[in-house]
């Protein structure tokens, strides 16, 4: 008896891992689906690329819902979507890479404060800064061939400042609209971002 019973619970619990693990790919084919489509809608758009948009909101609230693993492989397919999709701004198969497939995939860093009262908050900050990072490296090591380039009137003769510039001037407003937008869904949807619905 104590055998079927051993029996009885790891199908039991084999079963509600698949469950589980349909649940968490179901939501990531929603959410980089989401963001994707809010990728196309871009307030003020810079003439060399970069725009603001609500698109790395839902991977954000993916990962901070599901975890790091999840959350990085989310990233990734809507870094790829973008290639795909949104690929005429790069300039070779590093930019690709960087500005692309490497750039969007720290978002899933959310998921390091996954069950957090405030990681939502905690995990956009980090999520864009580290994505902030890969675009700064790819404009100095890739976009320096560009220099000296002008940008609001000024002309960056340093990659580095540059890139610097450059980049933040449409990430940190990326993120600042990515906070809003968390701070506006919070309370209604604080227990998703919990993941207090799921399964322990």
């Amino acid at each position: 008896m104590s055998e079927e019973r051993n029996a009885n619970e790891k199908r039991y619990e084999s079963a509600a891992n698949t469950i589980i693990t349909i649940r968490c790919l179901t939501e990531a084919a929603m959410m980089v689906a989401c963001a994707q489509i809010l990728s196309y809608i871009k307030l003020p758009e810079l003439p060399n690329g970069g725009s603001l948009t609500p698109a790395m909101f839902p991977m954000i609230f993916f990962a901070v819902r599901w975890g790091l693993k999840p959350g990085l492989l989310a990233g990734f397919t809507f870094g790829l979507l973008q290639l795909i999709f949104d690929g005429a701004y790069a300039w070779s198969w590093q930019s690709m890479l960087l500005d692309y497939l490497v750039a969007f995939t720290p978002l899933g860093l959310a998921g390091l404060f996954k069950g957090r009262k405030w990681g939502v908050f905690a995990g956009t900050v980090a999520g864009c800064f580290c994505r902030f990072v890969v675009h700064y490296i790819s404009g100095v090591t890739i976009y320096k061939i560009l220099e000296p380039t002008e940008l609001m009137g000024t002309t960056f003769s340093n990659p580095g400042f540059y890139s610097l510039v450059y980049n933040g001037s449409y990430m940190l407003p990326n993120t600042i609209l990515a906070l809003a937008i968390a701070a506006l869904l919070y309370v209604p949807l604080k227990k998703y971002m919990l993941a207090q619905d799921l399964p322990q």
